[in-house]
């Protein structure tokens, strides 16, 4: 009998996460909380697990050009840490909107909104694009790269910078389709994006047969032709498919009210993330006073720690989706619980990352630099920061729950204080003034993402969110 239940409940989660992946569920407003939560993080994770698995397959391949290599990845990515902040910023005010309107039953409403953003994307990527292709030497030489680094490998910077549209619209893009409920839309386009990179990497590394291989150039062009194809697959989903949301000729229009609106909301969301990241420049910076060597093993660890958080940052999507689509449709306190009980379902996970981590440090960074130096700051990076995943889990939650209700301000407020009257000048004393070397910033990271979980529960209880209009 017992075994007949046990099989029964296999076959009940097969079933779901087959429904999950497939997108069959439309409504989230309704029914079971557990289960609404279930069948949108289980895209979302699938999505993010991707660009968590492209981000280590890269550094892989990357790892074996050496040292110098790794360490111009990890300064052109805390450079790429403001495309990503603009996307995310961008994705979250469009999120919010998008999600409203399909709470409200408003398709033409979420459909015109998602096409304005996309009108907004396209604007800031080409602003990017200009700086980054004329200054890629001053900055990486701005972000403390050797001059020999500088000269070998800038090439790999104005690539990535170049063609930044394909990052920014990916990202945004897929913040439409949360918002209006379709995230295995969102899953197939990141899958798409990272599975051809992931291919294209070693082919344009170290070549094979007729194609030369291009070294880190290879690594770049890898990138963006993956992500260009899974911009197109959206494109067509967008324009052609039958998901919950679908663009037509009448919502092509500028539409400048909305435009306003939509920057309003995501001029908080970018606002965060860009105090984020750069913070995150400020922590490269200090950290590259150690050496390459330094930078590579944070770099090494970072990726490994992304790899868990990406996933997790999934499941923080969907708790913004279901505070956007139960605000819009009048029920606020099903949108907060559904908030505490994703928080706790991230929690548990996070911390399960952080015991395996703790454990098993040497042998991750390991598989990917056999360099001693290298090996001990990867280790330390793992083990340090990924002590403060208790409270983040709860912490990311709360913030992709305040932008998911139009609140962008909130964790703005909280990002600023946290991480820039905070981690930087804790990061810098426990570094420099301390002589903790960079194991001082990977204290700092988990000291200061601790304490912003710890403001945020406090703040999000006071339920201000429930209010904002969007």
């Amino acid at each position: 009998m017992s075994q007949r239940v046990t099989n029964s409940r296999f076959i009940n989660i097969f079933r779901l996460l087959k429904e999950a992946v497939n997108g069959e569920e439309k409504e989230y407003t309704t029914g079971s909380i557990d289960r609404a939560i279930f069948m949108l993080s289980i895209p979302m994770i699938l999505e993010m697990s991707m660009e968590s698995l492209f981000a280590l397959a890269d550094a892989f391949f990357v790892s074996r050009l050496g040292t110098d290599a790794i360490a111009t990845v990890g300064l052109t990515e805390s450079l790429l840490f403001v495309v990503y902040s603009l996307a995310i910023g961008v994705s979250m005010g469009t999120t919010a909107v998008v999600a409203r309107r399909t709470g409200e039953k408003n398709k033409d409403g979420a459909a015109h909104a998602g096409m304005q953003a996309i009108y907004i994307g396209v604007a800031l990527s080409i602003l990017i694009g200009i700086v980054g292709i004329v200054f890629a030497k001053d900055l990486l030489k701005l972000m403390g790269g050797s001059p020999e680094l500088i000269e070998e490998n800038y090439l790999y910077t104005v690539i990535l910078l170049g063609s930044n549209v394909v990052i920014l619209l990916l990202f945004l893009i897929n913040g439409i389709f949360r918002g209006a409920g379709d995230a295995s839309i969102a899953m197939r386009s990141l899958w798409l994006a990272n599975l051809l990179n992931i291919v294209l990497d070693p082919l344009l590394i170290y070549g094979l047969g007729p194609i030369e291989g291009m070294g880190l150039k290879g690594a770049a062009i890898a990138t963006a032709i993956g992500r260009g194809t899974g911009v197109l697959y959206q494109i067509y989903h967008l324009y052609k498919g039958k998901g919950m949301i679908k663009v037509l000729r009448k919502h092509m229009g500028i539409d400048v009210p909305i435009i306003g609106n939509l920057l309003r909301l995501s001029l908080g969301g970018t606002a965060q993330f860009l105090i984020a990241s750069a913070s995150w420049i400020f922590l490269v910076r200090i950290i590259a006073k150690f050496g390459s060597n330094a930078i590579a093993g944070y770099t090494i660890g970072i990726r490994m720690i992304g790899f868990t958080i990406l996933p997790a940052w999934g499941m923080s999507n969907a708790a913004a989706t279901l505070v956007g689509q139960n605000l819009g449709a009048k029920q606020p306190e099903r949108a907060e619980q559904s908030v505490w009980r994703t928080a706790f379902f991230n929690m548990i996970f996070l911390v399960s990352v952080a015991i395996v981590f703790t454990i098993f440090a040497p042998w991750i960074i390991g598989i990917f630099s056999t360099e001693p130096e290298v090996l001990k700051y990867g280790i330390e990076c793992l083990r340090y920061v990924c002590a403060g995943y208790l409270f983040y889990g709860y912490g990311m939650v709360l913030a992709q729950s305040f932008n998911g209700a139009g609140d962008t301000k909130t964790p703005t407020i909280i990002n600023f204080f946290g991480f820039w009257v905070f981690q930087i000048p804790l990061a810098y004393v426990l570094a420099n003034s301390l002589a903790w070397g960079p194991k001082g910033v990977f204290w700092a990271i988990a000291i200061a993402e601790s304490a912003m979980a710890i403001a945020a529960m406090l703040i999000f209880r006071r339920g201000k969110w429930k209010t904002i209009e969007v």
